[in-house]
């Protein structure tokens, strides 16, 4: 039976034991799907409505953006642009579970103290090594995801004997590692697209089950990915459908949280998938 998780962070809890939406909110002018951005605090409260009506359960807000070929971002800069921006959706959103997706311990402390819920860090604590230390003191639960590399050469270093054993041994070693640390509130994310080459991110998606075997939750992030643009032949912008049914899929498969960009087309994907597993 699955663990009935139940994640809790500044205040706020969410209950793992039907899976949720987290929506992607990019308050930067370079991530790879164009509509996510937002480039206001007018924009950005009107983004995050949308999706909470919707039926967001989560909004990871970033400002840094992590496409293949991306640079590291400044972190005096980035702390400054998400301070504000958690500030601005706490203030009209307070009971709505904010994610922070950064690498740095700086963001990641003044997110915390305006109030964000949860750290979604795609480096595993491996560009900033006080990003772990940071979630231990606060005990806010931690998305850790595997990643080679850096978002500017990830994609240079993509050949793997067999990628889910090398997840799982990764995920083994840092789990230990940051328990050890006093940090028990992890969240699972194997990283499709992140250094990964096309068959390498179906063979996740095929196997993601394996991932369960840690028993901690598991975050699927595939919305409108290339690795689905390039094989349906099309752009991200008429990838909703793909991300559609690999949703559809990763749900069946043990995903406990998806990542995504269109969230009521992802609600009425967990709303389905629960159906059937009750039928």
């Amino acid at each position: 039976m699955m663990t009935p998780w139940v994640l809790s962070g500044n205040g706020l809890t969410l209950d793992l034991s039907v899976p949720k939406v987290m929506g992607i909110i990019n308050v930067n002018e370079d991530s790879f799907f164009k509509n996510s951005r937002v480039s206001d605090v007018g924009s950005l409260l009107e983004r995050a409505q949308k999706m909470i009506s919707e039926g967001a359960d989560i909004l990871d807000v970033g400002a840094m953006s992590s496409r293949p070929g991306a640079k590291l971002s400044d972190p005096n800069d980035e702390a400054k642009i998400i301070s504000d921006s958690v500030s601005e959706l706490k203030k009209h959103f307070p009971n709505v579970f904010i994610s922070v997706d950064t690498v740095w311990s700086k963001v990641a402390q003044a997110a915390i103290r305006e109030g964000a819920n949860m750290i979604n860090d795609i480096s595993a604590s491996s560009i900033d090594s006080d990003l772990a230390k940071i979630m231990a003191a606060h005990d806010i639960p931690y998305v850790l995801m595997h990643m080679r590399g850096l978002p500017e050469n990830m994609q240079q270093n993509v050949e793997y004997s067999d990628v889910t054993l090398e997840l799982i041994l990764f995920f083994k070693e840092k789990i230990t590692y940051l328990e050890k640390m006093g940090l028990h509130q992890i969240v699972l994310d194997p990283g499709i697209g992140f250094g990964k080459d096309i068959p390498s991110n179906f063979k996740i998606i095929k196997e993601f089950l394996a991932f369960s075997i840690f028993d901690k939750p598991l975050l699927a992030g595939i919305s409108r990915k290339s690795f689905i643009s390039k094989t349906l032949n099309t752009t991200s912008e008429d990838a909703l459908n793909g991300s559609s049914v690999l949703h559809s899929w990763l749900l069946t498969k043990g995903a406990n949280i998806l990542r995504v960009h269109d969230v009521k087309e992802a609600v009425e994907a967990v709303k389905l998938v629960e159906l059937l597993k009750k039928g």
